[in-house]
């Protein structure tokens, strides 16, 4: 197979599809002799000067509007309603210290979090339910999706701004508790050393939660809102 089909059906593939597209899967579909990074890195390198470009989110491929043709969609952009100060503590919590449980997003913010709260982000589809921890309760932990990711335009996590980036632009002060920055300032998407996070502390067998259990429990978002 030719360098060239490999890139077309590559191209094809990741046009076709509604969410990124990570290189295994791209291989599945390409003979065992094509180089899928060098495939992708080629189209990376065409589609660099167009109004798409294709970007690697979260480990994942996928093509997307040009930063600097933005604003000619938003015009089309149906408008939400904005998220409370509760809702982007907590979303902030998650996105530094995942996975994270709701009794330790309380411990950071120092306040109750409730369940219209957690609801509301994953209505938004920015934040998913992640394993639950093998300590007693076995708690549900959460983290951020890979929609998150595509919503602020972050690659991976390593993209998350610190805590002089936060600074600079306003926002440590008004969204994250004052005990947060100084955990930002030791360092960046590193658990509290008050929380669990370690890997031995989740359950490797533990399958994904059932919608019906999730329900019962009141960790699902209810379907009408």
């Amino acid at each position: 197979m030719s360098d060239t089909h490999g890139r077309r059906i590559v191209e094809a593939l990741l046009f076709a599809s509604e969410t990124p597209i990570g290189a295994e899967a791209l291989a599945e579909r390409l003979p065992e002799d094509a180089d899928v990074k060098a495939i992708l890195s080629g189209l990376k390198e065409e589609y660099a000067e167009r109004g798409v470009v294709l970007v690697e989110v979260g480990g994942k491929w996928m093509f997307r509007t040009a930063e600097d043709l933005g604003f000619l969609l938003r015009k089309e952009v149906v408008v939400r309603r904005k998220l409370s100060r509760a809702a982007l503590e907590t979303l902030a919590i998650i996105a530094y210290h995942q996975p994270v449980s709701r009794a330790e997003i309380e411990e950071v913010r120092g306040v109750a979090v409730s369940k219209g709260t957690i609801d509301v982000l994953l209505e938004t589809g920015w934040v998913k339910l992640g394993r639950r921890r093998r300590i007693p309760g076995r708690p549900l932990t959460y983290i951020t999706s890979e929609a998150f990711l595509t919503h602020f335009g972050f690659a991976d996590l390593g993209d998350l701004p610190g805590a002089e980036e936060l600074k600079a632009a306003g926002l440590l002060d008004s969204i994250v508790p004052l005990d947060f920055e100084k955990e930002l300032e030791e360092g960046e998407i590193i658990p509290s050393e008050t929380m669990e996070n370690s890997e031995s502390s989740f359950d490797e067998n533990e399958p994904e939660p059932y919608e019906e259990e999730l329900q019962a429990i009141g960790e699902k978002p209810d379907a009408q809102g």
